[in-house]
């Protein structure tokens, strides 16, 4: 014997599965693209209103200035690569680089296009340009439309704001300037306003450009904040500045702009200490040139009135070598006013070192002090740039105090002992100044004093050279410095950051097609009720015996009164089934319950009864549902005479079976509604009518009341040979199945058979068929062969789907009306 592969036909419920849950999710395509529609059209709209945003950005270079001195100084930074950008990132974000940057470019005015779909932002693009007087009280962040009549003349309207602009709220304007007529460079004042107009495009006459001006405190901090900087990477030190703009151009300047500033910020720190220098040396010389006119005046006068033209040449040689003596004295008193002053700032334990002026500019040969006061600077600077963007609490600033005060210490060590050396040399010089001056004595009165003259003459003519070289070299350092900072790459093009309009799009798709596919599975999830075969078949255990297709009718009574149709078909079909079941039975009981209220017991019981009828079975329906009945409704027919009454004795069974205009069908109405309809169906009266009724008909079809809300339908399954348990698509709760799964488990009912009503769509869809499970089939909408059979639903169908048509076409070329 062949054995079965298992694994295949696994494979082939597998597959088959997947099947179905493709064609579960599938038919709800028009859903998918409607939304996709909706999405798509809402992102182009989206897109068509909103101002695009650009990403501009910059990069420049930025040179650490930590010198080899203050790495000593401080063990902790000795092995640290001394990069740190963090303050020149502050630095870069501060308000007083923005005030520096915005002084290049000229943000303090907004010029617009005027449209009604966006604001557009002119820049400078604008036909006109306004110089404003800052000085004057000015009304800012007021919209104002500008009408240009004329190559000559222009008119000042407030700005009306459009549909679409959701952004009304505005500050009120000058309303003085308003509805005049002015001419390009007149200056325009009012109390609150002070500006003049320039017209830059004398061919854009007749346009209307909407201007505002902008605070430029208001200005300066918002720029300030829209800059991002950023390190390229951990080991550079490369600064990447970037800004987010609705104008290319604008942010390009913006990022260029500050780039140049803070270049220009660091080469004038730089500059800061040759300046101090050239101003010391300035007001040095300003006190020598006057010293040095009058001791020359002196010597002149001196000479005319004493008649002396040489002096002698035995006393020549002394003479220079005590100028000699006096210039030495006069350059140590010079370096020692410099080491007296470096001590006073060094005992007032002062933070900004900016005046301190450099040894070498003194002309002092001290390597040591040179590089200390060189560092003492260098981190000075760094302080009072660092005390701009933080506070003195700051981290960093905490750490150039330790190290200004390790170098301070060495500094005031090295100073000291400088003043003392320098005291020492002086008073050798003066010793020996002494000594030569007793040798004057010797010569007559009048040359001893012309040699007094003629010293502090030369005394003063050789330090007001001195100073004079050392003015030039601090003006030639001042001119050769350059800042160690520079640009790398300037703002030039602009990257697109809002909207993205290819992700948009993208996720415009995704949601059109996953919103409504999450919302029909969410639903299906919190949905309980039973929404096709294979949901049926899982949660309900009895066997299905027929499929009952949705009518649409206006009629309960389909197999009477529409006979070609589906609906009646399935009727058919669910009539073949039972005859089948109950072939050999002579007389056949049937039993029609349900779960609830609303599942169609009474439509099938009704149509499955005229089914039989038409079969030319003696049929008979029987309105059994004592609680509410309809079955005498359906008929045209009162409840006042019916089965309740003859379970009380007040009428005979033959009073309550009546005819209908169909051949073969009676009915037996409920009849009033008992206060007891439990009990009365538990009588012997009820056997004795069913006993009655198979006397005189081949079936008999019994409608009882909800099995899941009563108890009297379980005992009267018994009586019965077949029962049908009807369970309606997408309304029966798959929890109400419970209690007749159990019953029919347990075996406490018999020959129970299930009635799938209500279908709309069963889920198998192949070839036009729909197939339900067990041997019935229902024809779906695309059969052909229905269609030729069923004349009625084919032409009520084409009816339908033609009005349709009709109505969207009218939709569309109401869409498409020109005016």
């Amino acid at each position: 014997m062949e054995k079965l592969d298992l694994s295949q036909l696994d494979n082939e419920e597998k597959a088959l599965e997947i099947r179905y849950v493709v064609a579960k999710y599938i038919r709800y395509w028009p859903w998918y693209v409607l939304f996709t529609l909706i999405f798509l059209i809402a992102t182009f709209l989206f897109h068509r209103y909103t101002v695009d945003e650009y990403e501009v950005t910059g990069s420049m270079v930025i040179k650490t200035n930590t010198s080899p001195e203050a790495r000593i100084l401080d063990r902790s930074n000795i092995f640290n690569s001394g990069i740190n950008l963090e303050n020149d990132i502050l630095r870069l974000r501060s308000k007083n680089l923005a005030r520096e940057a915005l002084k290049k470019v000229h943000f303090d005015v907004e010029y617009f296009a005027k449209t009604n779909i966006k604001a557009i932002e002119l820049y400078d693009r604008s036909p006109i340009r306004i110089k404003v007087d800052w000085d004057h009280l000015q009304v800012a962040d007021t919209q104002v439309e500008l009408q240009i009549l004329s190559e000559d003349n222009f008119k000042l309207v407030p700005f009306s704001e459009s549909l679409l602009d959701i952004n009304s709220a505005q500050a009120a304007g000058d309303e003085s300037i308003y509805d005049k007529t002015y001419t390009f460079g007149e200056e325009i004042e009012s109390a609150r306003s002070k500006f003049t107009v320039y017209l830059v495009n004398p061919g854009r006459v007749g346009d209307e450009v909407v201007f505002q001006l902008k605070n430029p405190s208001a200005l300066e901090e918002s720029w300030a904040r829209a800059v991002n900087v950023n390190t390229e990477n951990e080991y550079s030190s490369v600064l990447r500045l970037s800004t987010t703009t609705k104008v290319v151009e604008k942010g390009r300047d913006y990022i260029n702009a500050l780039m140049e500033s803070y270049i220009d910020y660091d080469l004038n720190e730089k500059n800061k200490i040759q300046e101090n220098t050239i101003a010391f040396i300035e007001e040095q010389l300003g006190f020598l040139e006057d010293s040095l006119k009058n001791k020359e005046r002196e010597l002149q006068e001196f000479k005319v009135e004493n008649k002396l033209l040489d002096v002698s040449a035995e006393f020549s040689n002394i003479l220079s070598k005590m100028n000699a003596l006096d210039e030495q004295n006069a350059q140590l008193d010079y370096q020692l006013k410099y080491f007296e002053e470096i001590r006073d700032y060094m005992e007032r334990k002062s933070k900004d070192f900016s005046d301190v002026i450099a040894p070498s500019v003194i002309g002092v040969p001290d390597p040591l002090l040179n590089g200390l006061i060189q560092t003492l600077v260098g981190l000075s600077q760094e302080r009072r740039k660092l005390l701009a963007t933080v506070n003195e609490n700051h981290p960093e600033v905490i750490k150039i105090d330790v190290q200004m005060e390790k170098v301070q210490d060495g500094l005031f060590e090295n100073v000291v002992n400088l003043i003392e050396n320098t005291r020492k040399q002086q008073q050798g010089i003066q010793r020996e100044i002494r000594t030569y001056d007793a040798q004057f004595s010797t010569l007559p009165e009048s040359e001893s004093e012309y040699t007094g003259i003629f010293r502090e003459f030369k005394l003063r003519e050789s330090l007001y050279t001195y100073l004079l070289e050392k003015r030039a070299e601090a003006g030639i350092a001042r001119a050769s410095n350059v800042s160690d900072n520079a640009i790398l790459d300037a703002a030039k093009r602009g990257t697109l950051v809002f909207p993205k309009k290819q992700q948009n799009y993208a996720l415009a798709i995704i949601l059109g097609l996953f919103l409504p596919f999450g919302f029909i599975v969410v639903r299906d999830m919190f949905d309980d009720s039973i929404k096709d075969q294979r949901d049926l078949k899982k949660h309900f255990m009895i066997p299905q015996l027929g499929v009952i297709g949705f009518s649409q009718k206006e009629t309960n009574k389909v197999v009477l009164e529409h006979p070609k149709s589906a609906v009646a078909e399935s009727f058919r079909s669910l009539r073949s089934a039972i005859t089948y079941l109950a072939s050999g039975k002579n007389t056949k009981r049937i039993l029609v319950t349900s779960s609830v209220s609303g599942e169609g017991k009474t439509f099938t019981s009704l149509n499955l009864a005229s089914a039989m009828a038409l079969g030319s079975k003696r049929t008979v329906v029987v309105g059994g549902d004592l609680r509410r009945p309809k079955l005498a409704t359906y008929f045209g027919d009162s409840e006042k005479v019916g089965l309740s009454t003859y379970l009380i004795g007040k009428v005979e069974a033959q009073d309550i079976v009546k005819e209908t205009d169909q051949e073969f069908l009676s009915y037996v109405p409920s009849g009033i509604i008992p206060p007891n309809p439990a009990e009365l169906l538990q009588t012997q009266r009820l056997k004795d009518f069913l006993q009655y009724l198979d006397e005189r008909f081949d079936v008999i079809i019994f409608d009882t009341p909800p099995m899941g809300l009563v108890s009297e339908t379980i005992d009267l399954m018994r009586l019965f040979d077949i029962n049908l348990y009807v369970v309606r698509q997408n309304y029966t709760v798959k929890d109400h199945l419970v209690m007749i799964n159990d019953l029919f488990n347990n075996k406490q009912v018999k020959n129970v058979y299930g009635v799938f009503n209500g279908i709309i769509n069963s889920g198998y869809h192949y070839e036009g068929y729909n197939y339900g499970y067990g041997n019935t089939y229902l024809y779906s909408q695309n059969n052909k062969y229905m269609y030729n059979y069923y004349g009625d639903d084919l032409e009520e169908k084409k009816k339908k789907i033609k009005k349709k048509e009709t109505s969207y076409l009218k939709k569309i070329k109401k869409l498409f009306r020109t005016r």
